[in-house]
């Protein structure tokens, strides 16, 4: 195998922006910017910051009255009252909340809080979650953080909920706090000031922090916005994780093993700006909120809102196990139970496949639903009986760059010995497993089962006829020319992705379509995307990684670029149609 080239760092550069680095740095150049026309100094901060810390140190900017927004919420008994519809009793699942920043102060505490704030004569320093929303700032700074590194830090129990203190419970719950409820509230208020700060902190670095001011962070969502780009991707072990990606992407040999990939889920993923050859990191969901239009494309944001719908990411079973098999919700399941706009279709396209790679997919023509859920049922429930999934499942030789599409309903896991690139709808977490081959999870306990949901989602007509017809290898060519083919893939008519690949040695004219573009080499070394009139600075990606094209470019060349120059390569690219 060849030298790993994957870029686990990617950056946009900022040549001439503005970056300090060091508590006593970023302190000094605050203090700086403090005059007789700067009285209130709001920090905003977002979840999973070290709270305790961030607060010490500014702490230390001189003031009249320091307010902490902590002690200005409700009670952490009325807070988990408030927000229980949304968190609900499921281990997994919980609903969207529609609660806002101001339904955690406690309305009398704010009152007598601002009338403080109006009587003291010098700087008065509001500090925490909401700090906009007790006064507005004369000098507002932004604590940010993205939520892949909040995750880590759950893991670590070191972070608690919004108005909660929940480190000690289990992730899992944590997760669903944050994503159900305290995410969607620390959103909702953010978008509402991104014009308002005038200094963003990244403090994923702990003991080194930086920070940039106003203009740097818009210079970098405006060019993000308008050239093509790539999130900085993360990897996650899984139960049934293999050895693939360790060698393709040079990851620590020390970890059993790696069974994700998540190269582009915008929600979770962080963007890198490189200012002065310093790199800052944000949470890339901030190029989302900002600059939808551009990056979105009008149609999708029309459709969508402020929210990136398509994900990327890969499965690595090489030398692993099988996934658990799974179903996802129904649209219908899935807005009546959790809350959502639009459901987890997706697809699997097989990015590398050993002789006995396989992908279960669909029931078997014939199959008697209330047998295989007993039979379901009765094996999670006891140990050492086995599920014959084979009986009931249509068990699919697979190869590489076979694509198999999933809409939401198919039941389906991907074989061991296989390397997936999922291509799916953006919602995560929504996934009912049915199955898990008898394995306990990293944490030594066994996975949630969800044969209740699973049961009443399941499509039972996508048999095996179906699957053959409608789900395995669609192929279609759609246009081809000199040193090149272009194919339409997928998805299936029931789900609003629409997948292209391109086979090619020369260089190959790309289409937009209106939507925002993501796409990924699936093969060959190195490729370049360049500008057809120079309005954005080439861009040269390597094998398996995925980048983003902004709608707003409509058109784009890519071509085979080094080692890979005139050796064919290929390119699956994934669009929202309308």
């Amino acid at each position: 195998m060849m030298k790993s080239t994957y870029d686990k760092f990617p950056s946009i550069s900022i040549d001439n922006g503005m970056i300090i680095q060091g508590w006593e740095n970023i302190i000094s150049t605050i203090e700086k910017k403090i005059n007789n026309k700067c009285k209130t100094i709001t920090i905003e901060c977002y979840s999973g910051v070290y709270y305790e810390e961030l607060k010490s140190h500014f702490k230390k900017i001189k003031n009249a009255l320091f307010i902490d927004t902590l002690q200005l919420f409700k009670t952490e008994k009325s807070i988990k009252s408030m927000t229980k519809p949304f968190i609900t009793n499921d281990i997994l699942f919980g609903y969207y909340t529609n609660l806002s920043i101001e339904n955690y102060f406690n309305k009398e505490k704010v009152k007598n809080e601002r009338k403080k704030i109006d009587k003291t004569k010098g700087t008065v320093i509001i500090f925490g979650y909401g700090a906009q929303y007790i006064k507005k700032g004369d000098l507002v700074i932004y604590a940010d953080m993205p939520r892949w590194e909040i995750q880590q830090r759950m893991r670590k129990k070191e972070v608690t909920g919004l108005g909660v203190n929940n480190k000690n419970e289990e992730f899992s719950l944590q997760y669903k706090r944050g994503l159900f409820n305290d995410w969607k509230v620390l959103d909702r208020h953010k978008k509402q000031i991104y014009e308002e700060v005038d200094f963003w902190i990244d403090s994923v670095s702990k003991g080194n922090p930086k920070m940039i001011d106003k203009s740097t962070f818009l210079e970098g969502m405006e060019k993000a916005s308008k050239s093509p780009f790539r999130v900085v991707p993360f990897f996650d072990p899984a139960p049934w994780g293999g050895q693939w990606m360790k060698a393709v992407f040079d990851l620590d040999n020390n970890i059993s093993n790696f069974g994700w990939c998540f190269d582009c889920v915008p929600e979770e993923n962080s963007l890198l700006l490189k200012v002065n050859d310093i790199l800052f990191e944000m949470p890339s969901i901030n190029l989302v909120y900002l600059k939808s239009k551009d990056l979105l494309g009008e149609p999708v944001e029309a459709r969508f809102g402020k929210e990136f719908p398509i994900r990327f990411d890969f499965l690595d079973t090489m030398e692993g196990g099988n996934l658990s098999l799974q179903v996802h919700p129904t649209f219908e399941f899935a807005h009546e139970n959790f809350g959502l706009t639009y459901t987890q279709d997706e697809s699997y396209y097989i990015v590398d496949a050993k002789e006995d790679s396989c992908v279960y997919l669909g029931v078997k023509t014939g199959t008697n639903k209330n047998s295989m859920l007993e039979e379901l049922k009765k094996a999670n429930a006891c140990s050492g009986v086995d599920f014959a999934a084979e009986k009931y499942v249509n068990k699919i030789p697979a190869k590489k760059h076979d694509h198999f599409l999933i809409p939401a309903g198919s039941i389906h896991c991907s074989g061991k010995n296989t390397v997936v690139l999922e291509i799916s709808t953006t919602p995560n977490l929504f996934t009912f497993k049915l199955w898990d081959w008898q394995r306990l999870g990293l944490d030594g306990k066994p996975r949630p089962i969800n044969i209740e949901r699973g049961e009443k989602v399941i499509q039972w007509n996508r048999n095996s006829e179906y699957v053959e017809n409608e789900l395995t290898n669609k192929f279609e060519i759609i246009d081809q020319g000199d040193g090149w083919i272009e194919e339409k893939t997928g998805l299936h008519k029931t789900q609003f992705i629409e997948t292209r690949r391109h086979t090619f040695s020369k260089p190959v004219l790309h289409s937009t379509h209106e939507s925002v573009n993501v796409l990924n080499l699936v093969e060959g070394e190195e490729i370049v995307i360049e500008s057809l009139n120079g309005e954005f600075e080439p861009l040269i990606i390597h094998y398996a990684e995925t980048f983003i094209i902004p709608a707003c470019i409509n058109q784009y060349i890519i071509k085979p670029h080094g080692n890979s120059s005139n050796n064919k390569c290929i390119t699956i690219k994934a669009f929202v149609r309308h």
